[in-house]
């Protein structure tokens, strides 16, 4: 059965994405994402699908598995029961990884469990007893307390001594016939065509459903409706114009595929909490705030650059401050 795309969107101000979620749930489903993912079980039993591999699983259960790599938790609950909180997740981009690595050498001591996360990593319970307490944390932290707790999640993971790799060493995961199943070429066309009308019924055709059958199956594999998720495709490729081109807001609303200014502001006004014009106005400050620290770096660099004062043994400070007057 092919596994269906997950489409992770990871917040503009944050690195990675922190969530948790109940049984039953949209994404409990076969599927695969681009992203790294950790994935801790706290309540309930079942089966794991990871890849080509199929287990039991408990509360504890904590696997970290790699971009693409198709996975499944099917929890053995009586049919209308359901679970508040089943697991948490967190997903992380190759993106955010590739810029750590750039950044910090001290990263590059993760690449080996990183390459390992391909096939699927499982941990034991002395680890995961480890990580619960930093995972339900992070679910709330804020500001560098997320890095700082992510970090040290990572770093519990690659000391680990108990974990396993899951898929066997055979199994290859096929993102590009992956995303051969219907509702990844929709996904696809939506993308592409964003300043084009879309209409649902065009895309239920082009998935070769009913209208009916292609709301229900969009809805379950994205979490929104058809022209909810269109929307917010929209704004967010208006956000990116908005701050990257100069382009006036009238231009950018059809652009970005509004048909009328008015419903394109309303829409923004909703997303965003602000107007268009309001928000390219605080990107530009934004902007404006890096500029003149630099600036006012560059005026400095004089003072930053000057010899230290030494002060010989038995100098007073007076003598020295008349050897080295201020310039």
């Amino acid at each position: 059965m092919q596994p269906d795309l997950e489409i992770v969107e990871v917040r503009r101000d944050e690195s990675f994405k922190v969530w948790s979620h109940g049984y039953p749930y949209r994404t409990v489903r076969w599927h695969f994402h681009p992203e790294y993912e950790i994935h801790l079980i706290v309540a309930t039993t079942g089966k794991m699908f990871v890849g080509d591999h199929i287990s039991s699983f408990a509360p504890g259960n904590l696997v970290l598995m790699g971009p693409n790599l198709p996975h499944n938790w099917v929890s053995d609950v009586p049919e209308g029961e359901s679970i508040a909180q089943r697991n948490l997740v967190v997903q992380f981009g190759q993106e955010f990884v590739s810029s750590c690595v750039e950044s910090f050498p001290e990263w590059r001591q993760v690449e080996a469990l990183l390459a390992d996360s391909r096939r699927g990593v499982s941990f034991g319970a002395r680890t995961s007893a480890a990580i619960q307490p930093l995972f339900l944390e992070l679910l709330a932290a804020r500001g560098l307390r997320r890095l700082v707790l992510f970090m040290s999640m990572l770093e519990i993971l690659m000391n680990a001594d108990d974990r396993e790799t899951l898929a066997s060493p055979a199994y290859q995961a096929d993102p590009t016939g992956f995303a051969s199943t219907r509702i990844n070429h929709v996904l696809s066309y939506i993308g592409k065509n964003l300043a084009n009308e879309l209409r649902e019924s065009d895309l239920a055709q082009l998935a070769g459903q009913s209208v009916s059958a292609f709301s229900r199956y969009f809805r379950r594999h994205t979490g929104l409706p058809f022209v909810q998720y269109v929307n917010r495709m929209r704004i967010n490729l208006a956000c990116q114009l908005l701050t990257d081109s100069e382009l006036s807001v009238t231009d950018i609303c059809f652009k970005a595929g509004f048909n009328n200014l008015s419903n394109f502001n309303r829409q923004f006004l909703a997303a965003k909490g602000m107007a268009p014009s309001k928000f390219r106005r605080y990107q530009q400050l934004n902007d404006a705030s890096r500029d003149a620290s630099e600036e006012a770096a560059a005026r400095g660099k004089g003072i930053d650059d000057a010899p230290p004062i030494v002060v010989a043994p038995g100098l007073p400070r007076s003598a020295a401050a008349a050897a080295y007057p201020p310039t």
